[in-house]
């Protein structure tokens, strides 16, 4: 895998706007995909997170949740400097459990898969409606791809996560829209604590769906703000 720099992407700082992450780009304040996501949650699922809470007693979903947070940042670091090409010999004693969930992504979702990185951690933003950070841009078994870490505490189903489709959407629309670049794929590299990988592929039309869908989103985060 070979870095080409063919796209600057824009520097951006994050903020809490009333207790949502915004991103400043561009002169803009602008809402991450993810709190338009969260903003626009179906009634359905907000119902199903309170459900779970109750049944493992909210201090432990608490515990639970941050335990999870503290984890993807770490395997999220280890990806980070293998794509910069710094994951130094230093860390080749480190076993930790998110060392190795990485080294499932690299070795199983990146190693020969992934030709060309045009950024990580780079700031993506439709003007005027929201902004983000991707994990990884570049050319993956020969498509234009955005491609997204993730892990969990257990395997999923491919039903199971349409916000994952939908953050990923939100980026590669971002992406076409402001470099006319043409992705056409998203790629979703996960492992569970368990150290079991999976991936997830969306593309071509069904990508196309997910993008109209969160463009919807969008467009209903905006109409809530307006009427609060």
């Amino acid at each position: 895998m070979e870095w080409n720099n063919k796209y600057i992407y824009p520097k951006s700082t994050r903020s809490l706007l009333n207790g949502s992450r915004h991103y400043s780009v561009n002169e803009e304040n602008l809402p991450s995909v993810t709190t338009i996501l969260k903003a626009t949650e179906s009634e359905e699922k907000k119902a199903k997170l309170a459900e779970w809470k109750q049944r493992v007693g909210h201090k432990q979903a608490e515990i639970i949740s941050r335990e999870a947070t503290t984890r993807g940042s770490s395997m999220h670091d280890y990806l980070e400097k293998f794509l910069l090409g710094k994951l130094n010999l230093d860390l080749l004693g480190d076993n930790t459990r998110e060392r190795m969930m990485a080294d499932q992504i690299i070795e199983n979702g990146l190693r020969n898969k992934l030709e060309e990185i045009w950024g990580c951690e780079a700031t993506l933003y439709y003007p005027g409606k929201y902004a983000g950070a991707a994990d990884c841009i570049g050319v993956y078994e020969n498509k234009e791809t955005i491609i997204d870490f993730k892990q969990s505490n257990k395997p999923k189903k491919d039903e199971w996560i349409e916000d994952y489709y939908l953050q990923c959407a939100a980026y590669s629309l971002a992406h076409n829209v402001v470099y006319r670049s043409n992705i056409t794929q998203a790629v979703i590299l996960l492992c569970t604590k368990d150290n079991v990988f999976q991936r997830f592929i969306v593309d071509g039309e069904r990508l196309k769906e997910y993008q109209n869908k969160f463009l919807e989103k969008v467009e209903q985060f905006y109409a809530q703000r307006r009427a609060s």
